[in-house]
C-alpha cells in the first residue's frame, strides 16, 4: 500500500542536488507520465533503510521525453541513473530509449516499462539499458537494483543476486544476469546508434555513408552488427521489430 502521508517522503529528498566538487552523482531520473508511478517509486524509495553516512537520493522527474532530456542535459554531473518507461505522451517503445541514448550516451539507463515481452527486454539491452524491469513485476527488487546503481555504479548492480523477477524465465534470466548484455550482444556505440537512427529513417548505406563520410562497406558493417544484436536478416525487419 503506498503511505499517504507526507512524513512518508521525508528520506526522500526530492530538491534537485546541489552540485559539488569532488562528489559523486547520487540523484535518480524518473522518467514516467504517470503520477501513481512515480508516486508508488518514491513511497518505496523512503522506505528504504539508509546507512550511516549514505547521502540522500534527490530524484528528478519528467514526463515526457522533451522534458527527461532537458532535465539530464541540466543535471548530468548529478544524476547517477535513469528509469525509463518506453511509453511517453511524446515518444513510443525503443524509439524513446534509442533517442535518450543518442542525446545522453553517457546516462545510465534502467528500463521500467509496462511491456513483459522477454523480446522487448532483450532489444532494450541491446540499445544500452543496464536492466529491463517490467512494471509487473516485484518492483522492490527494481529498487534495490536502482539504488545500487545511484549509490555504488551499474557494475555493482548487475552483481546484485536478486529473486526471480517475472513468471517468464527469459526475461528474469536478462533483467538479473550479472552479465545482461551476454545474450544481447556488447551494448551499441555512439556510431551504431546513430547508425540505427538513419536505418529507421530509410536512409540506404550510401546515403549513410555521404553524411558520415564513411565508406559504404564500413556503413554495412555497422548494418550488420545492427542486425546480429538484434537477432533480425534484413533492414525491414529491424525496422519492423524497432517500430511494431
Amino acid at each position: 500500500m503506498i503511505p499517504t502521508h507526507s512524513e512518508a517522503f521525508a528520506s526522500v529528498d526530492r530538491r534537485p542536488a546541489p552540485r559539488g566538487a569532488g562528489r559523486d552523482p547520487c540523484a535518480i531520473l524518473l522518467v514516467d507520465d504517470h503520477e501513481l508511478v512515480r508516486l508508488g517509486f518514491r513511497a518505496l524509495l523512503a522506505e528504504q533503510p539508509r546507512e550511516a553516512g549514505q547521502p540522500a537520493l534527490a530524484i528528478h522527474e519528467a514526463d515526457t521525453l522533451a522534458q527527461a532530456l532537458a532535465l539530464y542535459q541540466g543535471n548530468a554531473a548529478d544524476i547517477a541513473v535513469v528509469v525509463l518507461d518506453l511509453t511517453l505522451r511524446d515518444s513510443h517503445g525503443l524509439d524513446t530509449l534509442i533517442a535518450l541514448r543518442q542525446a545522453c550516451p553517457d546516462a545510465t539507463v534502467v528500463v521500467l516499462s509496462g511491456t513483459a515481452s522477454p523480446s522487448t527486454a532483450r532489444d532494450a539491452l541491446a540499445l544500452g539499458a543496464v536492466a529491463f524491469f517490467p512494471k509487473t513485476g516485484d518492483l522492490s527488487h527494481m529498487l534495490e537494483f536502482v539504488r545500487t546503481c545511484a549509490l555504488r555504479g551499474a557494475q555493482a548492480a548487475q552483481r546484485m543476486q536478486c529473486a526471480p523477477l517475472h513468471s517468464c524465465d527469459s526475461l528474469t534470466r536478462l533483467a538479473t544476469s550479472p552479465d545482461p548484455m551476454a545474450d544481447a550482444g556488447s551494448q551499441l556505440t555512439a556510431r551504431q546508434l546513430q547508425t540505427l537512427q538513419w536505418v529507421l529513417e530509410g536512409k540506404s548505406n550510401r546515403e549513410i555513408g555521404e553524411i558520415t563520410c564513411l565508406s559504404e562497406g564500413t556503413v554495412k558493417n555497422h548494418v550488420s552488427m545492427l542486425l546480429l544484436s538484434f537477432a533480425v536478416r534484413s533492414r525491414a525487419q529491424l525496422i519492423a521489430k524497432l517500430r511494431g
